[in-house]
């Protein structure tokens, strides 16, 4: 493959987008630095058609308001691998909606391939093999490293050829109904707006007395701003195994610091101060003021429920298998719980209760009213 041009500026991008809507077929794919950066952002779109690879750069400037119309327009197919994360980005960052998605990581999974990256169906369709160093490079970097432009043309050429193979596939499996089910929903998942404290989003603060979650609110508040002022991911200031230690410890001193796992001396030299202020922060709040871990109640326990709960993991294993599908891509087991809670005895009743895509009560519905009844 020839080395991409990339694009840096809006009338460049302009250009382009009249092109591609020359095209029934486009596949897109983003490299972002959520690795490297406080906030992550998008750093750099890759563009195949069947005759060239393109690479935008908005980090230069380049305006990408021209390509909303192509990308927005349910009759031309645009082929992503793993479109989750890139449909989220793009929606965030630029307000770019996706109509039109051909996700070729749903396609390879309800093909039931046991191994379903990028690399590895590349390599298993074309013997290409991908450069893995660049899937953690920093892209926020300019100027873009030749191995790096190659890497991110090599993310997209292919998967025109790639969906040719298992669209096929789909077809002959009678799925291609399935997966396009899954993609109309996929194009609908944004990044949740999150408000409250910092701790209703941190592993294991629900482990912790009010008094310690007070102190890891005020660690996490701290970890934020350093985060924000160093522009580096929050991880890289502090790892949550850390402050979580460092909550429960309550730590007065610096001596005892040095008893939190991940607390290094050096992290010590540099931060020790800042985090016993911290820890004083939570440790002075007034005892009216401590903060509350919200409890979601907790389901009776129902013998009842758990039999069918069980029936169900059984039939689903047994289906799966003859699907040879992944049991949690057939169905997943929340869907599973819910099922068996409320128990739907008649086809009518199960499509009220909403629980299933309309090709899990097609393919499923049968099995599952049989276990249930």
């Amino acid at each position: 493959m020839s080395l991409p041009i990339i694009l840096t500026t809006t009338e460049q991008v302009a250009e382009f987008a009249a092109k591609l809507q020359l095209h029934p077929v486009i596949a897109v794919d983003l490299e972002a630095d959520s690795m490297h950066n406080y906030q992550e952002k998008v750093c750099l779109l890759q563009f195949s058609t069947e005759d060239e690879t393109v690479l935008i750069d908005p980090l230069a400037g380049a305006e990408l308001a021209p390509l909303k119309p192509i990308l927005a327009d349910p009759a031309i197919r645009k082929i992503f691998h793993a479109a989750d994360y890139d449909m989220r980005c793009l929606a965030r960052d630029f307000t770019i909606e996706i109509d039109g998605l051909f996700d070729t990581m749903i396609c390879s999974q309800f093909l039931g391939e046991d191994k379903f990256g990028l690399a590895d169906l590349l390599r298993k369709y074309f013997s290409v093999e991908l450069d893995k160093q660049y899937q953690r490079a920093d892209w926020s970097r300019r100027p873009i490293s030749e191995g790096m432009i190659r890497y991110a043309g090599e993310d997209t050429c292919h998967l025109h050829r790639l969906v040719e193979i298992l669209e096929q596939q789909l077809i002959e499996m009678g799925r291609l109904e399935w997966v396009k089910e899954e993609f109309a929903l996929l194009e609908k998942v944004r990044f949740a707006v999150h408000d409250g404290p910092l701790f209703l989003r941190f592993k294991g603060a629900g482990t912790l007395d009010r008094r310690q979650l007070a102190v890891l609110e005020s660690l996490l508040q701290w970890r934020n701003t350093e985060a924000r002022r160093r522009d580096c991911p929050l991880y890289k200031v502090l790892g949550n195994k850390s402050l979580l230690g460092l909550a429960r410890l309550k730590p007065t001193g610096r001596n005892v610091l040095q008893q939190v796992e991940g607390v290094s001396p050096r992290l010590i030299d540099r931060y020790g101060s800042k985090l016993l202020q911290q820890v004083a922060v939570g440790l002075e709040l007034a005892e009216m003021e401590l903060p509350i871990y919200p409890r979601v109640e907790r389901r009776v326990k129902d013998p009842a429920v758990d039999k069918r709960m069980d029936r169900l993991k059984a039939w689903r294993t047994k289906a799966a298998a003859e699907l040879q599908l992944d049991p949690g891509v057939l169905i997943n087991n929340a869907t599973l719980d819910e099922l068996a809670r409320k128990q739907p005895t008649t086809e009518g009743e199960l499509e009220t209760v909403g629980l299933l895509k309309n090709w899990q009560r097609q393919v499923l519905g049968e099995g599952i009213l049989r276990v249930l009844n």
